[in-house]
């Protein structure tokens, strides 16, 4: 699909966030140091960093969840940044998430149905059973879920759940913060190709935010690398996973696992130190 041609549904320009520390004199923290991204209808841009990078921060500022400081996040021709928080959740409805772990996502004592309903109760809309069965059908669960409690599903049936959650309200825009992370290999697969069915099927935009290049070169048309609060690289998903110019970005390339036993070693020194030198997390 070729979008180059078609304006941005989200625009993030010199986007900032910091944090400040607690007390007249706390020291504050830079988290975002002025990021600029675009989305268009139908694209999911892959986010990839190490932990620490500030790229679940990117997701929770375009969500209003994080203090945004300078810059601007514009939506659908409106800049969020703009308005005030009620105004702003009206603005922002068409943009839901999917977070990381299905586990603490959804609360285990309450029915899928009223977890499915609870969007549409929020935005003041009537539901009915026959949306209910139609979000379940479309994430490949049994119709008759809704009345089960989400705490009796398995981790990957959870994020299926999670994912008919955002869908509810027929999103535009859907964040994807490390959806398949805290899933066992198998379920991730089956999980991402979900998500790729769900994106063939309604054309909604996805901002896919991992530290995994080998997912996000899957799911994505164009990637974004994120080091330190600040784009490094950007770029078509096959020009950037194969060819990455920026030296982060060849880190994080070497980071997917090989076969041969020597070579991975070498891999994860070289990585290593690399890491260390820029004073990131070693995982």
């Amino acid at each position: 699909m070729s979008t180059e041609n078609v304006s941005p549904l989200l625009s993030v320009k010199d986007l900032r966030v910091a944090f400040r520390g607690r007390g007249r004199r706390g020291a504050g923290v830079d988290v975002l140091k002025g990021v600029s991204l675009d989305i268009r209808p139908g694209e999911t841009l892959g986010l990839v960093g190490e932990s620490g990078s500030g790229k679940t921060t990117v997701g929770r500022a375009i969500l209003g969840l994080a203090p945004v400081t300078g810059g601007s996040i514009t939506f659908d021709g409106v800049d969020l940044t703009k308005l005030a928080p009620g105004e702003r959740r009206r603005a922002a409805a068409q943009i839901q998430v999917v977070f990381q772990d299905p586990y603490s996502s959804l609360n285990p004592s309450m029915t899928i149905e009223s977890i499915l309903s609870e969007p549409l109760l929020g935005q003041g809309r009537q539901v009915g059973r026959e949306r209910v069965r139609e979000l379940l059908d479309r994430v490949g669960l049994p119709a008759d879920s809704g009345g089960r409690l989400a705490r009796e599903f398995s981790g990957g049936q959870r994020q299926r759940i999670a994912i008919a959650r955002a869908l509810a309200l027929r999103p535009k825009l859907i964040i994807c913060d490390e959806p398949t992370s805290a899933l066992d290999l198998s379920t991730q697969i089956k999980v991402l190709d979900l998500f790729l069915e769900i994106q063939e099927a309604t054309e909604c935009a996805y901002l896919f935010v991992t530290h995994d290049l080998a997912v996000v070169r899957r799911m994505s048309h164009r990637i974004a690398v994120l080091l330190n609060g600040e784009i490094v690289e950007e770029g078509d998903a096959q020009q950037v996973s194969d060819r990455p110019d920026h030296p982060y970005t060849r880190q994080l390339q070497m980071a997917a696992p090989v076969a041969d036993p020597v070579l991975q070693r070498q891999r994860r020194l070289a990585r290593r130190e690399f890491l260390e030198k820029q004073d990131l997390p070693v995982a």
